[in-house]
């Protein structure tokens, strides 16, 4: 016969003794209702028995309430606490005292305190949860959903707070009558709301293709020497605080610095993204992505495989056939192949001029055109590209700027002066317009009117304009009106790592060359050639002589703007490491003699010539390109007074039949105040520190 048998509450009061008293009471429920079922089996042996229909219920069935009401046994709950039974338990426990239920419910509610309890300590005690995780996640959720919500309710605004909140559902519930505009957007009976939202952003709702084709430029064609003009840079940069974010919770004066600066980078960041997928692209984007990621990888002849194929699959696909001139980009840089080059040129040109081709699109595929054309010398079809460019996007200074700079590329000053002109006039402070422009000024020897153009774009500091060659000018011009300022100017663009020193000022160097602005022979190495000009100085002076007498012709006027006044005529016999046309004609055994010495011969970086100087000339202070030459000057004819050559602060004069040698990378001055003509040989040599692979591969100049 099976009996009640009291339950372990071990596992409900584990280590606390604060609950022991009520286990101890339970225990001993249990333990008064199995006494009264012993009873009744005693009771019915002392009668005798009782037939089956008769017998009392025994075992699990004397204890009604362990059965539900339905009669069927009641399981152990989890916590280990039997459920209450129903109307049976009931009366089982009114047979017991009455007290059934009420310590029932009671051990309940002591049960999930003590897990309760337990729960808190085990999550403080044992840090499971990251609480500032947890607040931080909310905090973005609620940023999130509240500005999906408000984009999604923005159209039911009817306050004209910028927003969807209680008063605009009162006025849609026709509680509250609707806000009236006057024509300026305002509440006419509150002056002092926000405007409304479609004032705010003209370009939040617009679809991407009829946006500001100005306001969005790719990272990838985006040129860093550029700067939007104020215009048509970020719509928010301006704009009053209260109109900006109709979420914000607190004002934008009051707002942490940090919050305002992260936000505005997401905006920036979110407007900034090229929409270059139109509605055939985005139906294959997940195949034009795939490509990308193995362009993106350097998996370029893979991709560029993957992109033809995109491109016969779907030939008005712009995106696709933009990935493959990219893809054609990326293999032509890899394997320096022209004619590859020139077959993505080729194919970002068919991709812009797909008529389903996106404003973003085209800007992006035109630019990167222009750019690669330009690399390969091609600066008259660049400049055709970027005047279509201007044609389609004629409100981008920053392209007008581009088209500007490729007229300057193909000598076209004028037409370069005509755009920023235009420029200026849409934007007077653009400073990359404003260098531009000065340069362009000074090369027409309007020296005092371009300095406050130079100056100001410096001064801009705007992208494009830390240049030494702007540097450079200014310091130049500022020299030649008496401004000493020069040479704060010439300090600044030292620090800013375009000049080797205030003193040495050239723009087209190589790092590491010795650096000092007078030379003896020994200390170039190149004494051979010194001796043998020095030896051979009066056959030299009787063939340049007899040319000079002739009046031939052959002695041109210096061209580099490089005199204050006078008369400066130069002979040349080598330009760039090659001979002149036949100009040793004239001169044979001149000619005969360097012949035997390349380092002069080959400077590729250098000239030699003859240069003559009447009485009354002054040449600025000015410095050559390169520090890869060293200049030699052999007297041939000289004054015995009033000519003098300034390098650095040190000043020399020349002798008949002897050679001088300075590094004209450094500020030099010439002064010719004799009374008869001063004639020189000119020889450029290579610096003598360049190994013969450098003086092999270096560009001429």
């Amino acid at each position: 016969m099976e009996t009640c048998r009291p339950r372990d509450s071990s596992s409900t009061a584990s280590g606390k003794e604060l609950y022991m008293e009520e286990e101890e009471e339970e225990v001993m429920y249990e333990e008064e209702l199995c006494d009264d079922e012993e009873e009744v089996a005693s009771a019915v042996q002392d009668i005798g028995g009782l037939n089956e229909a008769e017998k009392p219920l025994v075992g699990a069935e004397v204890c009604p309430y362990l059965r539900d009401s339905d009669g069927k046994p009641t399981a152990d709950s989890k916590n280990g606490l039997k459920s209450d039974g129903g109307a049976a338990a009931a009366a089982g426990a009114a047979a017991a005292g009455g007290v059934g239920p009420k310590t029932t419910m009671f051990t309940w509610f002591v049960v999930l305190a003590l897990l309760g309890v337990w729960s808190s300590v085990a999550v403080v005690y044992f840090d499971v949860v990251d609480y500032d995780s947890v607040i931080a996640r909310a905090k973005e959720f609620r940023v999130n959903f509240s500005e999906v919500l408000q984009g999604k309710l923005m159209a039911y605004d009817r306050d004209g707070d910028g927003d969807f909140d209680m008063e605009d559902a009162k006025v849609l519930l026709g509680l509250k009558d609707p806000v009236t505009f006057e024509v300026g957007g305002r509440p006419a009976e509150e002056h002092d709301r926000a405007p409304p939202a479609d004032t705010q952003d003209p370009d939040r709702d617009r679809p991407a293709d009829t946006q500001d084709p100005g306001r969005v430029r790719p990272d990838d064609t985006q040129d860093p020497g550029r700067d939007r003009p104020a215009d048509t840079q970020d719509p928010d940069r301006d704009r009053p605080a209260d109109t900006q974010d109709p979420d914000r919770d607190r004002p934008a004066d009051t707002q942490d610095p940090e919050s305002r600066s992260d936000q505005k980078v997401k905006e920036k960041t979110k407007k900034s993204k090229p929409k270059l997928l139109n509605k055939l692209d985005k139906t294959i984007k997940v195949e034009i992505d795939a490509a990308e990621k193995l362009r993106k990888k350097g998996k370029v002849e893979e991709a560029l495989k993957s992109f033809e194929a995109l491109v016969q699959r779907f030939p008005q696909s712009p995106r696709a056939r933009y990935g493959k001139a990219q893809a054609e980009d990326d293999v032509a840089e890899k394997q320096r192949s022209n004619d590859l080059l020139q077959r993505a040129i080729n194919s970002y040109r068919e991709a812009s001029e797909l008529p389903s081709a996106t404003p973003d699109l085209i800007r992006v595929t035109l630019k990167r055109r222009a750019e690669r054309q330009q690399f390969l010398g091609r600066n008259r079809g660049a400049l055709l590209t970027l005047e279509r460019l201007v044609e389609v996007f004629p409100e981008d200074l920053g392209l007008k700027n581009d088209l500007g700079v490729a007229h300057l590329l193909i000598g076209d000053n004028k037409g370069a002066k005509r755009v920023y002109e235009e420029v200026l006039a849409v934007a007077p402070g653009d400073g990359f317009a404003l260098v531009h422009y000065g340069f362009i000024l000074k090369s027409e020897n309007q020296i005092a009117e371009s300095i406050p153009y130079l100056k100001g774009g410096l001064e801009s500091g705007a992208p494009g304009t830390d240049d030494g060659r702007f540097y450079f000018h200014l310091g130049d011009a500022l020299q030649r009106v008496g401004d000493d300022s020069a040479y704060h100017w010439y300090e600044l663009g030292h620090q800013r790592g375009h000049f080797a020193s205030v003193w040495q000022r050239s723009l087209y160097n190589v790092d590491g060359l010795q650096a000092q602005p007078w030379w003896t022979p020994q200390e170039t190495g190149y004494t051979d050639l010194v001796k043998a000009l020095e030896r051979g100085w009066k056959a030299i002076r009787e063939e340049v002589l007899a040319v000079l007498d002739l009046k031939t012709g052959l002695f041109m006027p210096e061209e580099e703007n490089l005199r204050e006044r006078g008369e400066w005529g130069q002979y040349t016999l080598w330009q760039q490491g090659r001979k002149a046309g036949d100009a040793c004609r004239s001169v044979p055994k001149t000619c005969s003699l360097l012949e035997r010495f390349p380092e002069a011969t080959n400077c590729k970086r250098g000239q030699i010539k003859f240069s003559v100087m009447q009485p009354g000339t002054h040449v600025w202070p000015h410095t050559g390109p390169t520090n890869c030459r060293l200049r030699m000057h052999l007297g041939l004819v000289v004054p015995e007074k009033g000519c003098r050559i300034r390098c650095t602060n040190q000043t020399r004069e020349w002798e008949e039949g002897k050679v001088l040698i300075f590094d004209d990378s450094f500020e030099h001055e010439v002064w010719q105040e004799a009374a008869s003509y001063r004639l020189i040989l000119i020889v450029d040599v290579w610096h003598p520190a360049l190994s013969a692979h450098q003086r092999q591969t270096l560009s001429p100049i």
